[in-house]
């Protein structure tokens, strides 16, 4: 019944890309290189993880990198300076978990160009932006595009909104100049696209840190023998609870909504010796955190040489 509605986003998307193509809606471009991370679909696919690896790995390279975002979830529209302690219901969750990992500038609005304006204006020393999601918000002229999709369940609800989850159609992939595959290979998908500079992501990470204080580490073996519950507010908590029974544990597990707002009531109904949670929802639940919540960071693991691909299209925005 929703197939029809589909029609009409299709065309209002061709629309608006053809609009900002002969220059009728106008793009603008920032005095530095831009990295577009996004999808073109609804929900969680990796992109967070991929961006503190982005940020890591150009460090090593010797850039300073600094990283924007619609801070989804969040209250505030005008640009934004985000910092670890800051306040998930007003910057968003994701933004929070970026600046606890990653010792960078970050900054938050509706309007990434201003966002990123605003940002050089504050800190003139960083010289590339990444962008945490925007494939689609074209008024930000990019450099480098990443579309990071979900390898799983990629080709499950290949239909344009809101009869599917897809924001564009699928043949968008092939303009973007890298796209990572999250998760176990869709060998459909291979038929589907061109894999021409597609790598692929696994998230990896084994040891567990306590929400009450994160100098405390743990590993799989300090959780046997005790009755463990998983929480989950992300956009697949399906691939979380796999990872966890990938190391070893035995759980019961509650999902919420993505970027699902916790409050203290929501943990304290589950009963349990060890609660463990990702670190985007850790970000949340830290104003309420008891010693036996934990929290397992991940970091993406992405096969072939991307930063090659990388380093090659800043040095030709460069020039």
């Amino acid at each position: 019944m929703l197939v029809p509605l589909s029609w009409v986003f299709a065309l209002i998307s061709l629309l608006r890309r053809w609009a900002y193509r002969l220059g009728i809606l106008k793009s603008h471009s920032l005095t530095v290189p831009v990295i577009i991370v996004g999808n073109i679909h609804i929900g969680g696919s990796g992109k967070t993880p991929v961006v503190i690896w982005l940020v890591e790995q150009l460090r090593q390279q010797g850039y300073q990198p600094a990283v924007i975002s619609r801070g989804y979830g969040g209250t505030v529209k005008l640009p934004t300076a985000v910092h670890a302690n800051s306040n998930p219901k007003e910057v968003g969750d994701e933004p929070v978990l970026i600046a606890y990992r990653c010792d960078c500038p970050i900054y938050v609005g509706t309007d990434r160009v201003h966002v990123g304006l605003e940002l050089l204006k504050a800190h003139p020393s960083c010289n590339v932006i990444i962008s945490d999601d925007g494939l689609q918000h074209y008024r930000l002229k990019r450099d480098l595009e990443i579309a990071v999709i979900d390898a799983e369940s990629y080709l499950k609800n290949a239909r344009l909104l809101p009869a599917g989850s897809l924001r564009e159609p699928m043949r968008r992939l092939r303009k973007v100049d890298a796209i990572i595959k999250n998760g176990l290979e869709d060998t459909e998908f291979e038929h589907s696209e061109s894999d021409t500079n597609a790598y692929q992501m696994q998230l990896v990470g084994s040891q567990f840190y306590n929400l009450v204080d994160p100098k405390i580490k743990a590993s799989v073996v300090y959780f046997k023998r005790k009755i463990i519950k998983a929480i989950a507010g992300i956009g697949n908590p399906a691939r979380f609870y796999e990872h966890l029974r990938q190391l070893g544990l035995n759980f019961s597990s509650s999902s919420f909504e993505d970027h699902h707002a916790f409050a203290a009531s929501d943990l304290a109904q589950l009963e349990c010796d060890v609660l463990l949670m990702t670190e985007k929802d850790a970000v949340k639940c830290k104003p309420f955190a008891q010693p036996h919540h934990w929290v397992l960071p991940i970091a993406a693991k992405i096969d072939g040489d991307l930063m090659h691909l990388v380093m090659k299209k800043l040095q030709q925005s460069i020039h």
